[in-house]
């Protein structure tokens, strides 16, 4: 019997055979229908927890996982006539005898998992062949990360686009875009028949590296910026190339002119100086089916609403929207505020923090169903880039985004301003000032929360070498290598400082003996004024300043030694402390009432 067939009247839902055991804090599969019955071990299979001892975390139960003699798996035939009931995307394993044999439990010499203390803010973590996923989803578009079958699941290959690795060591960048292709199941009827789509929602959503924050910035389908030119992979497994374009929507970026994802993404690090690792694409169809496979997300409206446009009816205060009206309210512009994109990105943030909240809160979490059908709903929802197309590597990157406290998943919409170019500003465009001070801040990887972020925490001596006079430019003398990724970072650095700070005593030193992940600058006691000058440019951290024991003697020039951190010159290594100021920015874990 596989995952979804039903092939007696008395079978029921696999994932309804998945129960809590209390005193274990481990899901067990039952092997019968008495609900009431308490389950023993010949009568249950333990769900272990992930391969993180060393097993796979997807797929069958190890071999070596406790085998029994063939007098229990003769009782478990009796007990089970009808076959081993599995658990969707569960295989079934030969025993030696040949047979099919139900899920093994774990073997007498190995410990049992103490029972967790809490499981709201945990990922979802079902291995012995069963699902480990997280789901986070939200706007005119989901982000959902699962386990399902791989056949599933739509992977694009985007090329250089994004990063080969599913998860890396430092932070981590993912591009969510919510498309409004009028083409496929349950996108047609929304005008503009055929349509291939554009970016119509999108959030770049960075985890930090120390995976205990988040910050979802949204960029607005109206900003006006460069497309620059992208590679697209054909089906036939040729290369086009899609020319750039200035001064164009954001939103044509994916669907216009035979754009895919990656392009996307390459804009959007032509803007923030931020490379996407992977990007999620999703539909009309996800949300409304995600909704509802959930039951329903909460929203609070601060006033009744009333939309013939998006047939969209709401009273005031708290309601459940799921199917055509949870999408309805995340496309609706008349309802909030001046009716802007702006305005209608709020309230597409403020559902986001709600479904986030719902999709990892106790009730979706410890419900076998609910989860099941989620997953369900979600393979079919999902394209991803070819790095992540698999269920493994996406229960891999589920897991490093599952560490975020809800708590600390902060909300903002990227800064801008009306577009001067238009006598009636229709566009807008990035916020010179604000936008590159939020953009630092993201390079950096400082926090828009409380959390203690390692940067701010340098204290003590460290921090103080930033704090005293600063030399003049001109009296500032530095070499320059590069210990970094991009190619000739030393010399257009040196060019910057030459040109565009007055840093006339700079010299390009090429590449440096290996390569480093932080930069560095060296330097004397003597040359403290200069160092503090340096890093002020440059927007050093006190971590990176590195003070010598001796003085500099003659013309000697500090070391300054560009890491992985350096994006590009003129771009700041490390930006503000804090966010600029009149950024509207909103916590995931706090629910708020649309206006």
């Amino acid at each position: 019997m596989d995952a979804h067939s039903r092939g007696r009247a008395d079978d029921i839902d696999p994932a309804d055979q998945w129960v809590l055991n209390p005193n274990t804090g481990n899901y067990e599969l039952r092997l019968d229908h008495s609900a009431g019955e308490s389950s023993s071990p010949s009568r249950t299979a333990t769900a272990e927890g992930t391969g993180r001892r060393g097993g796979s975390r997807t797929g069958s139960s190890r071999e070596g996982s406790g085998r029994r003699g063939s007098g229990s798996r003769e009782r478990e035939r009796e007990e089970a006539p009808d076959g081993p009931r599995q658990v969707p995307g569960q295989r079934s394993r030969r025993s030696s005898q040949g047979g099919r044999g139900a899920a093994e439990p774990p073997s007498a010499g190995r410990r049992k998992r103490k029972p967790q203390k809490s499981r709201k803010k945990k990922a979802l973590l079902w291995t012995g062949g069963v699902m480990a996923f997280v789901v986070v989803a939200g706007s005119a578009g989901a982000y959902v990360l699962y386990q399902k079958l791989n056949g599933n699941i739509d992977a694009i290959d985007v090329g250089d686009a994004g990063s080969k690795n599913v998860v890396t060591d430092g932070p981590m960048n993912i591009l969510i875009i919510g498309t409004d292709k009028r083409t496929g199941k349950g996108n047609e009827g929304y005008g503009d028949k055929g349509s291939e789509g554009h970016a119509d929602t999108t959030i770049l959503f960075h985890v930090s590296e120390d995976r205990t924050n988040a910050t979802a910035m949204s960029i607005p389908r109206d900003l006006k910026t460069e497309i620059p030119e992208c590679e697209t992979k054909n089906e036939d497994g040729t290369t086009t190339v899609v020319p750039g374009t200035p001064n164009e929507r954001f939103n044509t970026s994916l669907g216009q002119n035979g754009r895919d994802p990656g392009c996307t993404m390459r804009t959007v690090e032509n803007i923030t100086g931020l490379k996407p690792d992977h990007f999620m694409m999703v539909d009309f169809n996800a949300v409304k089916s995600l909704t509802s496979a959930v039951g329903g997300v909460n929203v609070c409206m601060a006033k009744p609403i009333d939309d013939p446009k998006s047939h969209l009816k709401l009273p005031q205060g708290e309601s459940k929207v799921q199917g055509e009206q949870a999408l309805a309210l995340l496309r609706t512009r008349d309802s909030f505020g001046n009716r802007s994109d702006l305005d209608r990105i709020k309230v597409q943030q403020q559902f986001l923090g709600s479904m986030i909240r719902e999709m990892k809160s106790s009730d979706t979490l410890t419900n076998p169903k609910k989860l099941y059908k989620l997953a369900d709903a979600a393979t079919d929802a999902l394209t991803v880039d070819k790095a992540i197309g698999d269920a493994r590597k996406l229960v891999t990157l589920a897991e490093e985004i599952g560490k975020v406290d809800t708590k600390n998943i902060s909300f903002l919409t990227m800064p801008v301003i009306d577009n001067p170019a238009e006598p009636k500003p229709i566009t807008v465009v990035v916020d010179p000032v604000k936008g590159e001070q939020l953009f630092a801040m993201m390079r950096s990887d400082t926090s828009l929360t409380e959390v203690k972020q390692k940067e701010k925490a340098a204290k003590g001596k460290q921090a103080a070498l930033l704090k005293g006079p600063k030399a003049e430019p001109a009296d500032v003398r530095v070499d320059v290598l590069n210990g970094g990724e991009i190619p000739g970072a030393a010399g257009s650095t040196v060019t910057w400082l030459q040109n565009e700070q007055g840093v006339l005593k700079s010299t390009n030193k090429a590449n440096a003996p290996e390569k480093i992940k932080k930069t560095t600058l060296e330097y004397a006691p003597n040359q403290a004024d200069q160092a503090r000058a340096l890093a002020e440019m440059m927007g050093l951290p006190a971590t990176a300043m590195k003070k010598g024991t001796a003085d500099a003697e003659g013309l000697e020039a500090m070391v300054l030694t560009l890491g992985a951190d350096f994006k590009g010159a003129g771009q700041l290594i490390t930006g503000p402390t804090k966010p600029p100021k009149d950024i509207e920015k909103a916590s995931a874990d706090k629910a708020v009432c649309a206006q």
